[in-house]
Formats: C-alpha cells, structure tokens, sequence
C-alpha cells in the first residue's frame, strides 16, 4: 500500500504492489509471501480485481454490493461482489464495449452499448436480447418514467428505444452534426447532450421540444487558455436540480446553472487532454474531473484544489463508491486501481478495517526509503574519493547525483575527516555561548561575517532615520534585525568576495568607500577590545572635504573602471605567463598506442585524414570513393539506383595477395616451359 499526500490530503492506494499470477499453487503463494516484503504488505482488497488487458468502463451497482467492469481481450465484463470480496461472475461479448448502465438496483438488468452497433441486454442469467441502432453510438441515457433509452452517436438524430412497448420511437431531430455524450437529469428529467461542435442541447422528454441552448465552446476560451481547435463536449454530469458540469476536448471543466447561460466556474487542466469523466462530492462540495492523465479534486464554489493523483498508467475511467472515500479508475492496464481518502467520508462497510489501519498509519508513521539513503552529487564524490563506484550497484543515478546508502555515506566521510565531529562540536558550543551571551547587555557589535556590508548599512539606516524624522514617517524595519537575512552574517559561505572580477566591474568606487569603512572597523575592534561602553566618532577630515571627495569620486568613476580593467588584464597576463613557465617545467612523457594486429604504422596524418572522413556527411563519402574508383553507382531499369563497391585491404593482406600472385605467374611460366620441352622431345622422335 503506497501513502501519497498533497495539500496535506492523504490518498492510500490499495491496488499498489505485484499482483500474483492465478496458476501459482497455495504453496507457492505462501513461499513467496514470506521471502518478498512487498508481496506480504500489500493489501488485495478485492480478489482478482483486474482484466486481461485493459479496463474502459467500471460501475457501482445502486444497492453498493456489485462492481462491475468492462475491458478487453477480449471483450467480456466481469462482475465483483463486495459482501464476498471477489469475483462474482464473467460474460465474454462478441465486440467491446462503448459504455454500459445498471437498470436495476444489482446486476439483473444491464444494457450494453457496442461498437458494432448492437446494443445487448443481459439479464441475471445472461444475454438476454441483442439489436441494432441505425448509426454508431457514444452515449446513451435511461429515461426511467417513460423507460425510454435516449442514444446518441454519429448522427444529428438521438434514437430513441422503448423498453417497455419492445420497439423504436420517432427519434429526435437535432442541430448538430454529431453528438458525443448525454445526461439526464435525476430530479426533473431533462434530457441534455453534448455536441461535437461545442454546445450542449437541453430537450424536455415529454414535449419532445428542444427548451435551452449552451454554447460551452465559446465560454470555455478564457484570457488564459490556448487551444489548437473547436472544443468539443466529451463529458456531462448533473448534479441535484440546477447545476450542470461540462467536459470539454481541450481539458476545461465549465460549472454551469441552469438558470443562466454563462459558467459559474471554468476550470482548466492544463494538459490539452480530454475530460474523461466528472463526478460530485456532496459532503465536501467538490467535483472530482478527470483525463487521461490526472484526477483533480476542486472546489466547485470557489475552484481552489483540494487534492491530485497521477496514476502510472492512462485513465479511461472514474468511479465514486456512493457515501464514502473510496475511488475507483479503469485504466489502460490490466490491474484497475483503488485509492482510499479518509477526508472525503468512511470507507464503505465491507472493508471498514480499513479505517483503523489507516488511523494506525497516522500514529504509527513509518521512515520513508529516502530516509536510508544519502543524496550525493558528483562533486561530493570526488571530496570522498568515491568517484570509483560510479556505474556499480552501491550508487544509484538520480537527476544530477546519484543515490547512496547512509551508513556507507557515513563510512567514507569518517575516513575522509575523521575530525569533523570534533569540530562540529565545538562549532555548536560555540553557538550555545553565543546565543548565551546575547542575553546581556553588549556593546555595538558588528557581526562576524561581512563586516563592511553590516556597516554600510548601519550608515544607510542612520542617514535614512534621520530623514523620516524630517518627514515625520514611519521608520522602515532593519535589515540586520530581519531573520530572513540573518544566515548572511552568520554564515561564512555567504562571505562577499571583493577579489572577483565581477565586484570590481560592478563597484568601481569600493576602493575608496572601504577605507573609510575599514578606518571605522579598527576603531570599533579597538573600542571593543578596551570595553568602552561609548563609541568616539575617528578623527579624520573634515565635513567639507569628504563632500569634495565624494564630488570627486562621483566625476572620476569612469576613469576607476577604466583602472579596475588594466589591473584585470595585468591580471590575467601574468597568470597566462605562469602557466607558460609551468608548462616548460613539466617533463612531457612519451607515450605509447597500441596497433592493431594486421596493420601497420603509416603517420598521424592516416588518422587524421580518417577523422575527417568520419565527419563528412554520407553523399560526400559516396562521392570521394567514386572518385578513388571503390564504388560504381549505376542506375537500373526500374529506376533505382545500384551501387558496387570494393573492399579496402590492410597492408599485409595486400602483401600476401601480391605474394600469391607472382606464385601463381612463376607456376605459370614453368609449366609453359616444361610443356615447350615435352613438344621438342616428341619432334626429335618422330625425325629419328
């Protein structure tokens, strides 16, 4: 059982863990319990909760004891009995399932909308009956006074078949060119669909009249949304009398009243995916929406989030068990998904156990796994002189670090710094003096840590307080006494570097406002160091001549910025001619590269050459060995193109092959002459 939270909302879910195979024998199971930690913490609340391949639709029955769900492959649907925690029965169908409705109050009565068409009843024993309807369905509704079933689909027309008569009735003529889904409402009855084209018409069932028109395509596009197309309705629910959900294609969830044509709420997903399914929380005034990525739960009057789950797998489906935290999704994978929110209400009566575990859990709280490992990054290897188990089982690649355990963490920096405690020791007891010691009555003291900074502004604080008391205004709070910067002048990491480059650039006068400050400093250290109690102002210059310094460092700073580069490039020349002496000073070593059997040391340059060879692009390689004669490119009568090619030899096979071949002229040459002697014998006889 995996414990996630967000929000401060804790979400169990129930199906995590392996699932075990249904072949596997009593025996088995339980040697596998006993060695996998896994296998004997998760919880299987419901046996064989799961379909072969993937999972499209899932219901609850209205009395609460029947699960039922449909998926494929193939395509059957499987009933689950909650009172028996397991499955109840399975029907395989003749083609898969669009979507499906409960008629009755458990799993008697059950109507099929398939894609080829067909629309099945099936009874308590089975199918019961099978028809068609004249264009492919996507929805359909059960109007429960007149027992009517309103289809929608590929079509203008909504079909209408009546249960009780046995027959089809006049459909209903609509506006739009397609409809997608349809909804009726549970109070007064209304009919209402939702089109591809982005509204949604509202019919009375009994006038068979068209009463209201929305368009949720035009009230769905806020400041604040980006579409590519025309939004399309993929979801419809109503909640009580007057309140109306709308799904679009986009990803918007549109709350709307029927008493008026403009959305209450338009909430986005921020993911451009299809609502695949809203559902109403009525004790805690959510709606709970949903596409195939993530299920958000918000709040319908003022559309904050409550909480979010993002499961591993594609979602095609959401279901609410009624009175109670439990959610069920259909995925696309085999294993559908049960998750348990202890604020959304109890959990339903045939598995209430769940409520004291989950109490446990909160008093009990376990260590997460992070707890056992240390994250470390690639510089901090290198510290603990660990960068040689980078690519073993001991450390685990995550984000820019890797992942270690603690107690080898723990190890390695002991033998890296074996005094480190020590001086983590004496580091806190040195806090402890200080945080003591602040409680009496001290002098002015200027903190540890950028001590020139902390005096500027003091300086600044002081010229600032003297000009609210000319203006009579409120005095603005001290950035020393804020504890948001408080680690700035107690942390020596964060100390201000006037060394670098970039300080002198950005601060061409700090030279000479620093020696003022630095003048201040040794008188404070001293004043500090007698234990004077009244700090003298420094005799220096007078007023006037520090407004004429300041005047002068105002024109001059130009030709200070000018200085602070010379002196960077001085810099950096006599760095450059260091390194050079460096350079000379160092022995180079020869080194050796080994060759490759069957060939030989031509130059550098071979390599080179083949470097280069490597980075031209394909057509230009095509086009060299054409040239070298290797490849002949020809075209054919079919009108592609044949390429014959040659393979390049080494050194020593070429040698041999030369070697072979002046054998074969020598044996040549030596049976020509040995066949001349033959034929001069044979004449010399015939003279004779």
């Amino acid at each position: 059982m995996q414990v996630s939270s967000l929000n401060e909302v804790k979400i169990y879910s129930l199906s995590a863990g392996r699932s075990l195979p249904e072949w596997l024998s009593d025996r088995k199971k339980r040697a596998l319990q006993k060695k996998d930690v896994d296998i004997r913490r998760r919880i299987e609340l419901i046996q064989d909760f799961e379909m072969p391949t993937v999972s499209t639709k899932i219901k609850v029955s209205r009395d609460g004891q029947y699960i039922m769900a449909v998926g494929t492959y193939k395509p059957r649907v499987r009933c689950f009995d909650t009172y028996q925690l397991s499955q109840k029965f399975e029907r395989c169908l003749d083609s898969e399932v669009v979507t499906f409705e409960i008629l009755s109050d458990d799993y008697s009565k059950i109507v099929f909308l398939q894609c080829g068409r067909f629309v099945e009843f099936h009874s308590q024993h089975g199918h019961y009956y099978k028809t068609r309807i004249p264009k492919f369905g996507r929805d359909f509704s059960y109007h429960y006074p007149s027992c009517d079933l309103y289809f929608v689909g590929a079509s203008s027309e909504v079909y209408r078949l009546n249960l009780e008569q046995g027959r089809f009735l006049n459909s209903l003529q609509t506006e739009a060119s397609e409809s997608n889904v349809c909804d009726i409402n549970p109070v007064h009855f209304l009919f209402a669909m939702g089109t591809a084209e982005g509204k949604v018409e509202c019919w009375d069932p009994r006038t068979r009249n068209r009463v209201g028109l929305l368009d949720c395509a035009l009230s769905s596009v806020t400041a604040d949304t980006e579409i590519d197309g025309l939004p399309s309705i993929s979801a419809l629910t109503f909640d009580g009398a007057l309140n109306m959900a709308v799904g679009t294609s986009t990803g918007q969830v549109l709350l709307y009243d029927l008493r008026s044509s403009n959305p209450l709420i338009v909430k986005d997903h921020h993911y451009g995916l299809p609502i695949k399914s809203i559902q109403f929380q009525r004790q805690l005034d959510l709606i709970i929406s949903a596409d195939s990525r993530i299920i958000k739960m918000w709040n319908k009057d003022t559309g904050k989030i409550f909480t979010s789950m993002e499961p591993e797998h594609g979602i095609n489906d959401v279901c609410l068990y009624p009175n109670s935290g439990m959610l069920m999704t259909a995925n696309e994978a085999p294993k559908m998904n049960i998750y348990y929110i202890p604020v959304l209400g109890p959990a339903p009566k045939w598995c209430s156990f769940l409520d004291n575990l989950t109490e446990e859990l909160e008093e009990n709280p376990e260590s997460t796994v992070y707890d056992d490992y240390k994250f470390v990054t690639r510089k901090d290897l290198e510290n603990l002189g660990l960068t040689h188990l980078i690519g073993s089982t001991l450390l685990r690649a995550y984000m820019h670090g890797f992942f270690m355990d603690i107690r080898l963490y723990h190890k390695a920096k002991m033998m890296a710094n074996p005094f480190a405690y020590e001086e983590y020791r004496r580091e806190k007891i040195r806090q402890k003096i200080e945080e003591t010691r602040a409680q009496r009555v001290q002098l002015k003291k200027l903190p540890k840590v950028n001590k020139e900074l902390a005096l500027k502004l003091i300086e600044e604080e002081g010229e600032e307080q003297q000009m609210t008391r000319k203006r009579k205004q409120k005095n603005l709070p001290s950035l020393l006494k804020d504890d948001r910067f408080k680690v700035m002048f107690e942390n020596p990491d964060f100390q201000v570097d006037e060394q670098s480059e970039e300080f002198r650039l950005l601060n061409p006068l700090v030279s000479k406002i620093s020696e003022k400050r630095k003048r201040k400093l040794k008188i404070l250290e001293e004043l500090e160091a007698k234990g004077e109690e009244e700090e003298e102002e420094p005799e220096g210059k007078a007023s006037d001549a520090e407004s004429s310094e300041s005047s002068d460092d105002e024109k001059g700073w130009v030709e200070e910025v000018r200085k602070q580069r010379k002196l960077l490039r001085q810099e950096e020349k006599l760095k450059r001619r260091e390194r050079s002496k460096e350079d000379q000073q160092t022995l180079l070593k020869p080194q050796f590269f080994e060759i490759k059997e069957g060939e030989e040391f031509r130059s550098f340059k071979d390599s080179a050459k083949k470097q280069k060879l490597m980075k031209k692009t394909l057509e230009d390689r095509l086009k060299l060995e054409e040239k070298l004669g290797t490849l002949n490119v020809s075209d054919t009568t079919v009108g592609s193109k044949q390429a014959t090619f040659k393979l390049k030899k080494s050194e020593q096979q070429r040698k041999q092959h030369e070697a072979e071949k002046l054998h074969r002229q020598e044996r040549k040459t030596l049976r020509r002459s040995a066949n001349h002697l033959k034929s001069k014998r044979g004449r010399g006889r015939l003279f004779h």
